[in-house]
């Protein structure tokens, strides 16, 4: 029996159940974006404890404690996965297009070709501002191929949207 040719290494294929591409290089958002996201969860979190307290005094029933139970583990819940979504943004620039990937449970990659975008945008709401955070966001004819990446510095997003910008001129110009 004659021995098999030596294939050259390759990294390994994506699992049927691992969407990334593996040819690229990922960049991450700021670890920052974890904690604007766990200060949304505590606010939340204080409205509705706020709201219970309110119930409880007015009508001083038991449901009002019940109620502000269930909004704390249930925030609890929602803190871990908010983290844990954070955590899992990620943007690659390849030659044609932007890939933008998300998600820890339900995995999502959006790929957007420079030729196809509208327009960039760069949004920083007040709790964004506050954590030195900025979102870019690419609108594409179609809504639903529309893509967001948040939790970036802002001068990383200011660079990220004059490059997007800039690649979707070039790439349109030959339509």
């Amino acid at each position: 029996m004659t021995e098999p040719h030596p294939v050259p290494y390759a990294a390994p294929a994506p699992g049927p159940l691992d969407p990334w591409p593996g040819e690229v290089t990922w960049r991450p958002v700021s670890p920052r974006l974890v904690w604007l996201e766990l200060t949304r969860v505590v606010i939340n979190t204080a409205v509705l404890l706020a709201a219970c307290a309110v119930v409880g005094v007015l009508w001083s029933t038991r449901w009002a404690v019940i109620g502000a139970v269930v909004v704390v583990v249930l925030d609890v819940t929602r803190a871990v996965v908010a983290v844990r979504a954070a955590r899992s943004y990620g943007y690659a620039e390849r030659e044609r297009d932007l890939l933008v990937r998300h998600g820890r449970m339900v995995r999502h990659l959006s790929i957007v070709p420079y030729a196809r975008m509208q327009f960039v945008d760069v949004v920083a709401g007040p709790l964004e501002r506050a954590f030195g955070l900025a979102t870019v966001q690419l609108h594409t004819a179609a809504a639903a191929s529309d893509a967001t990446v948040p939790g970036l510095e802002p001068a990383e997003a200011a660079r990220l949207r004059d490059r997007l910008a800039a690649l979707g001129e070039d790439a349109g110009e030959g339509l």
